[in-house]
């Protein structure tokens, strides 16, 4: 069974999708598009740009978004406007004219790259995605595992530990979703690792629920504060033993990998070594610009995980449908089906479904549930 472990399904972004504004969602966009591997234009004569006009330079939280009007566009475009000038990142696929991507159509990816069922990821640029990821799951239980946002950096309040078990006992969301950029809103006043956080992280644990945790380098996007968060998660995993974690996007090729091997510091390979860790391996979304198909860069640094941490702990992911912008759906599998071939065939078993069901229990959902036809 081939499992995509992070694609997405969401509401057309320009709604609040399940915010209390739009005006919030529209925050946590701008920020999702401050440091984005996605192609920057200016409108008016495609000269490229950066997502850097989008904050002060310095200002990392919510307090340095610019105001740019930043706005929901067609064609896969977010605009905004700086100094009266028009520009646009290129997020999804320029064939999305409205940006909205209902079950139906990851169903359809799914069907054309024989991928058999998908966990279905959250994140504040897409939504407050409770409710909407539970749609997903009960309509299409045989083909959809869905995880839980939680309000990360005020994760431990009443408001929101009543969240997280209104999504747990009565949506039957399967795992939580925790990244480490949504603290941002809050200009990083507080840390993943805080005691305060302690409330949510022990009933995670009480309730075993694995975590997928986005650690980007925040807050200062360095190798200094990726150390400091690696050491911080090696900490948490150390302390709350029935947590299995999924390390979301993988670690960052910009940091320890840009010589084409990896080159990691004692203290990130002390996090990633952890037995209860498992890594994505998805490369796509964010080199598929740079590096053509079918990324013998990134071939280069799967074998290398596999040499490092074995084939076990590591997991595919696409991040559907956001990669379509560099390659198809059935490429950002391809690229491992077809072309790791220093991988024996049990290796990709585990990777492109095996491990991830071992973490979730996939299988023995999808045989329990009523089948049906998908189109």
């Amino acid at each position: 069974m081939i499992i995509d472990c992070h694609a997405h399904v969401f509401q057309h972004w320009a709604g609040a999708c399940g915010h209390s504004s739009r005006e919030v969602h529209r925050r946590y966009m701008q920020k999702v598009q401050t440091r984005t591997s996605s192609r920057v234009f200016r409108a008016r004569d495609g000269a490229e740009a950066s997502g850097a006009l989008l904050f002060h330079e310095g200002r990392n939280g919510w307090s340095g978004l610019k105001d740019v009007d930043f706005r929901v566009g067609i064609y896969g475009r977010l605009d905004f406007t700086v100094d009266g000038e028009d520009y646009y990142v290129q997020y999804m696929p320029v064939g999305m004219q409205e940006i909205v991507a209902p079950p139906e159509l990851m169903l359809a990816n799914m069907t054309l790259a024989g991928v058999d069922h998908t966990v279905l990821q959250t994140g504040w640029g897409y939504g407050a995605m409770n409710d909407y990821n539970a749609f997903a799951q009960s309509q299409y239980p045989d083909k959809f595992t869905a995880l839980l946002n939680v309000d990360e950096p005020r994760a431990h309040t009443e408001a929101n530990l009543a969240e997280l078990a209104r999504a747990h006992d009565q949506l039957g969301l399967r795992a939580v979703y925790f990244a480490l950029d949504a603290f941002a809103r809050y200009d990083f006043d507080i840390r993943f690792d805080d005691p305060t956080l302690e409330p949510f992280w022990s009933r995670v644990n009480g309730w075993k629920l694995p975590v997928f945790f986005e650690a980007p380098p925040t807050p200062d996007y360095d190798s200094a504060s990726y150390i400091r968060n690696m050491v911080g998660l090696r900490q948490i995993m150390d302390r709350y033993r029935d947590i299995r974690w999924v390390l979301v996007m993988g670690p960052p090729v910009g940091l320890y990998g840009n010589a084409g091997r990896w080159e990691f510091p004692e203290e990130v390979m002390g996090a990633y070594r952890h037995p209860n860790l498992l890594i994505e391996v998805m490369f796509p979304i964010t080199w598929g610009g740079q590096w053509d198909y079918p990324y013998p860069e990134a071939q280069e640094l799967i074998r290398g995980m596999r040499d490092l941490f074995g084939a076990g702990k590591l997991v595919w992911g696409s991040d559907a449908p956001n990669v379509e912008r560099f390659c198809t759906y059935k490429q950002s599998l391809d690229y491992v089906r077809n072309h790791c071939r220093f991988l024996s065939a049990a290796e990709k078993d585990s990777i492109l479904g095996g491990n991830v069901d071992q973490l979730l229990g996939i299988g023995e959902r999808v045989r329990s549930a009523t089948p049906r036809c998908h189109g």
